[in-house]
């Protein structure tokens, strides 16, 4: 399949403060013009001006950054072990472009916010994973003269990649294969070290926090969900666009949702909403995820474009525990049954019921981020399944939406 074509600031929302404006890669001088030079101090102001920043991870959690970084830091102290730190680039959501984005078009502010991360938790080796671009970022860091060494970690491009602890097991060595979450990779982690996982766009963020401190990162968003985010636009008919928003944007200002039947908001594993409730809704770091925003129009199957979803996801698991070894493909196959229009018998019943055998249960999050995105389209798409229990189907243009990496089509 053919990747989209991304691009930048078809629409401003704010003035930038992550992306290059024009869409123009920095290189180092012209960052460093741009920002100014990345200043070293102690960390504790450091660590004091994030927590009364509010940053949050931009990696589909939303979990405190401060917290992150100090439970890293109590976790080396206790075991004596220096930590590590790794830059999640690895942007394993087919639907997601934003981090690709940001290392292409700013890569030294994610190397500053890297370097902040270290000194934070007092780590002596980092890495950055990608799917993508490791030559040009190893470019990026030879221009650089930076306290600690940088190693740019190439990773398969698989959609578990660059959940956190199949990336530490990558980094350490291993097979990228998620693993049950206790100790989580912040107690053990690369090498069994205590380990931060940040997502590069955290990072990113982290950059400019300590540069300009915690009022004017709260100078944008709201005062519960402070700062802006990056976010992957998909609009049929439109080149797929990464923006950068305020939290507390209404999803209409990003969103044609005029002839739209639902919106897809948070990626493969976020949920569907109609189109009516998406209107009423703001950008929301709960429900963002990947920070992906996908308009459905009234003219497509979002049963269709749901099922073919959860065939890529059934077939990206790990396949190391129950409910992604049966339960994920199981459901994906019942999902294709709902997409095709006939008799469906007790299948809408058994997805439901299968839905609540996976969840909670899996190695990782995968099979939890699945049924999230089963249970939104068994509700919003409701009147749609009953049509295709009566053998029809309302959609006129069969054009997938959701891009699925090596779908023929």
């Amino acid at each position: 399949m053919t990747t989209p074509t991304t691009t930048t600031f078809t629409d401003v929302y704010m003035s930038p403060r992550l992306l290059a404006p024009g869409g123009t890669a920095a290189d180092l001088s012209t960052h460093e013009l741009r920002y100014g030079p990345l200043q070293y101090g102690d960390p504790d102001p450091l660590l004091r001006t994030v927590a009364e920043s509010g940053l949050t991870g931009r990696g589909g959690a939303a979990f405190p950054t401060y917290r992150k970084l100090v439970a890293v830091a109590d976790a080396s102290r206790r075991t004596g072990r220096a930590p590590v730190v790794v830059a999640n680039g690895a942007e394993g959501e087919p639907a997601s472009r934003k981090d690709k984005t940001l290392l292409r078009l700013s890569p030294h502010l994610v190397l500053d916010g890297l370097q902040l991360a270290a000194r934070a938790v007092g780590a002596g080796e980092v890495h950055l994973a990608v799917e993508d671009g490791a030559s040009y970022l190893e470019s990026a860091l030879a221009q650089r003269n930076d306290p600690v060494s940088v190693r740019v970690v190439r990773l398969p491009k698989r959609f578990l990649s660059g959940q956190a602890s199949a990336l530490a097991q990558y980094v350490s060595g291993n097979t990228p294969l998620p693993r049950h979450q206790h100790p989580p990779v912040r107690e053990r982690g690369v090498n069994r070290a205590p380990t931060l996982v940040q997502n590069v766009e955290t990072l990113a963020h982290l950059a400019l926090v300590a540069r300009y401190g915690a009022d004017w990162f709260r100078s944008a968003g709201t005062p519960t969900q402070p700062g802006s985010t990056l976010c992957t636009l998909h609009v049929p008919g439109r080149e797929v666009r990464v923006v950068e928003a305020p939290f507390g944007l209404p999803l209409n200002r990003l969103l044609p949702l005029d002839g739209m039947s639902a919106v897809l908001v948070g990626g493969y594993h976020g949920t569907w909403i109609p189109a009516e409730e998406a209107s009423q809704r703001t950008l929301d770091a709960r429900d963002l995820g990947a920070g992906v925003l996908a308009a459905l129009p009234t003219d497509r199957c979002g049963v269709t474009e749901t099922a073919r979803v959860l065939r890529y996801l059934a077939l990206q698991s790990a396949g190391q525990c129950g409910p992604c070894l049966n339960g994920l493909p199981r459901i994906a196959a019942a999902f294709q049954t709902l997409a095709t229009p006939g008799p469906q018998s007790n299948t809408r019943q058994d997805v439901a019921r299968w839905a609540g055998l996976v969840e909670g249960r899996g190695a990782c999050h995968h099979p939890d981020g699945t049924v999230r995105l089963v249970r939104s389209a068994l509700t919003t798409f409701a009147a749609e399944l009953d049509a295709h229990a009566r053998g029809l189907c309302t959609a006129t243009d069969p054009t997938p939406l959701l891009p699925i990496p090596n779908e023929a089509h």
